[in-house]
């Protein structure tokens, strides 16, 4: 008996570890009766921990989007469409668009009107697409079945429970991680923001008056100390008290909603590029002078009220300086859609303002380490006025993005760049001259790093004109799919798929050229296995989807890789099969589904969905498979593996065995 429950736990124990058919959503309905002939069909999702579900608004060329269909009678007519909950919301980099979705539970709603008394039944079926952090499954039906009779007078209302709003990012098992590190990164860039702003004109020669005026007026010591403390502390409430107020303003969902709406990302770039005209020295921006007379006078109060009006001061006068880096700040924050992130950024940027005052007044001498004022700090002042007109055509591009007009595509926008920074340079080494610039009779040294390091980040970003990948920048200019050329020199696309101008006739029947790695690959598995017993190559089944996030980030963060990129291209034949291919079988390819009795195999996405789970157990996505001429597998298949080396081993490992 010991034996047998042994042999039984082992069994049950490899089955749980090694099965990977996933079923992570479970469907219920209900009727919830409104009046005597209304009633609301609610939909109740409950989702896996891990697991999230696509809202039924995605933008398009994104993941598939859950879809409710409702059979129709004469018995009822639909009122409005299917509502849902509010759900998260997350800017997600692989698809280049804001997407929103549901984890643990979703639940939808759509009301109906009765025009009948046989109205009892009602059928319907919903489509959806799930992921977690590292898979995602092939588009599935669900049949849905409402019986009036059973209808309930209370039921769901989210209308008054909404759902908890937050922004979370799509890799669940790293959302406070990925947050407190954009959070992080928000802190950092603000502080070197605020060290910037410090060594402007408007700025920085205030730091020995106001120090001189705290020792001076002080008794002591001691008490001059404690006052520039005071004053530092009190920028610091000034400025939080900003991003607080932006927060509060704007609120989550606008925060959310920054990103990828086109008229917030237009009107920032305006923004940006009247900041950055300012900073040229074309005009600047200032408060009206009243504002800083009547702070002045509070200022004279003296105490601890007095030194807070006087950093408010330093706030008022400084704007022309410092208001433009304020605003750049708060809007990238912004758009980051973290409500904290406004916070946080005018937390680091007052510290960086304050820590120098507090500092010169507890140690007084430094000052006259200090470099004097002159035309250095105007230089200062435009760099910034360059680098914000570069980070300007970021959210124009942002909008281009949504919109899909392709104006601003990646050859364009590097184009703009390397005109920004090729004149930034040019300025450094005194060869353009700007309004307010001192007479230039030689250049220091440290202007001509910084002109050498400008020089060699514009040559640097030349070749991504004709498709390097520029890593360093790789956040900023759209993606490589997102341009002119997608696929390289000498590619072009016609027909929907890809073909080399130099060496059409090289390419086989079936075959196409994926772009961005210009990688060899079939979509169809006989013509593709056809071909690998001509070329005697071993082949890659790639299971994967148009929507499938996680095969996008194995393709451009493994695939691309170097040492992974020419054993895709030369040693094995690549057949990729869509599961969420939406296109239609040919009449003699429909049969029947051998998961899902009474059902037909329509789409060719739903035959590969079907024949991955068949033969190889598994229905998610991204799925690999290493086998050779009679389809017998040569290692163990692999999924989500976002290691580069392991990757390489495994595809080692498959073409060693075959050529034994």
């Amino acid at each position: 008996m010991k034996k047998i429950f042994l042999l039984l736990s082992l069994l049950i124990f490899s089955i749980s570890t090694f099965s990977q058919i996933h079923d992570p959503v479970k469907w219920s309905t209900s009727v919830e009766n409104i009046s005597d002939s209304e009633y609301d069909l609610i939909i109740q999702a409950t989702i896996d921990s891990g697991w999230h579900l696509y809202s039924q608004k995605v933008p398009d060329n994104g993941p598939i989007a859950t879809t409710f269909v409702f059979e129709k009678n004469e018995n009822y007519e639909l009122v409005g469409n299917t509502s849902e909950e509010k759900g998260h919301t997350t800017f997600d980099s692989v698809f280049e668009m804001k997407i929103k979705y549901f984890e643990n539970k979703a639940v939808f709603k759509q009301r109906i009107k009765t025009l009948s008394k046989n109205a009892s039944v009602i059928i319907g079926e919903v489509e959806f697409m799930v992921c977690d952090d590292t898979s995602c499954l092939p588009p599935t039906f669900i049949d849905l079945n409402f019986q009036i009779s059973d209808a309930k007078s209370a039921a769901i209302d989210f209308d008054k429970k909404p759902a908890e709003e937050t922004t979370k990012v799509i890799e669940s098992k790293k959302k406070d991680k990925s947050s407190n590190k954009s959070l992080l990164t928000i802190f950092i860039i603000a502080f070197f923001s605020g060290f910037a702003a410090l060594l402007t004109p408007c700025v920085f020669p205030m730091i020995p008056m106001t120090v001189s005026f705290f020792t001076k007026q002080s008794k002591s010591k001691a008490a001059g100390i404690r006052n520039a403390i005071i004053y530092g502390i009190s920028i610091v409430i000034i400025y939080v008290v900003l991003g607080i107020l932006v927060s509060a303003i704007f609120g989550a969902d606008a925060l959310n909603a920054l990103s990828t709406n086109v008229w917030f990302n237009i009107i920032f770039f305006l923004l940006l590029v009247i900041f950055a005209i300012s900073f040229l020295g074309a005009f600047e921006i200032v408060l009206p002078s009243s504002w800083g007379t009547k702070v002045d006078q509070q200022a004279d109060r003296g105490g601890i009220i007095g030194i807070f009006f006087m950093a408010l001061a330093l706030a008022i006068v400084s704007f022309s300086c410092t208001g433009p880096i304020v605003g750049t700040l708060l809007v990238e924050a912004a758009a980051g859609g973290n409500q904290i992130g406004p916070i946080v950024g005018m937390l680091g940027f007052s510290l960086a303002l304050a820590i120098p005052f507090a500092l010169f007044a507890a140690f007084p001498g430094w000052l006259n380490s200090l470099p004097k004022s002159g035309g250095w700090l105007n230089t200062v002042k435009v760099v910034l006025g360059f680098l914000e007109l570069a980070l300007a055509f970021k959210f124009l591009s942002n909008a281009d993005l949504v919109l899909q007009l392709h104006w601003l595509e990646r050859e364009v926008f590097l184009a703009i760049w390397i005109a920004i920074f090729g004149a930034l340079a040019l300025y450094l080494f005194g060869k353009i001259q700007l309004p307010h610039d001192s007479p230039l009779t030689h250049i220091s040294v440290g202007r001509l790093i910084l002109g050498l390091i400008t020089l060699s980040f514009t040559i640097y970003m030349i070749p991504g004109l004709w498709g390097a990948p520029l890593n360093l920048i790789s956040a900023f200019p759209p993606a490589q799919h997102y341009a002119e050329s997608p696929y390289g020199v000498g590619f072009t696309k016609t027909g929907g798929e890809i073909s080399s101008d130099n060496n059409h006739s090289e390419i086989p029947d079936g075959a196409h050229i994926m772009a961005p790695h210009n990688i060899l690959a079939f979509n169809d598995y006989d013509k593709g296995l056809a071909y690998a017993k001509k070329v005697n190559k071993p082949v890659m089944l790639d299971f994967t989807g148009h929507a499938c996030v996680n095969c996008r980030k194995m393709e451009q963060n493994v695939w691309a890789k170097d040492k992974i990129l020419p054993i895709l291209k030369n040693d094995v034949v690549l057949i990729s099969l869509y599961v969420d291919d939406k296109r239609k079988l040919s009449e003699d390819e429909i049969t029947d589904s051998k998961l899902r009795p009474g059902k037909k195999l329509k789409y060719i996405g739903q035959k590969w969905s079907e024949f991955q789970t068949l033969k190889y157990g598994a229905n998610a996505q991204p799925f690999y498979v290493l086998m050779n001429h009679n389809e017998e597998n040569l290692n163990e298949p692999a999924a989500y593996m976002p290691d580069v080396d392991e990757y390489y081993t495994w595809l080692k490992m498959g073409i060693t065995n075959f050529k034994n």
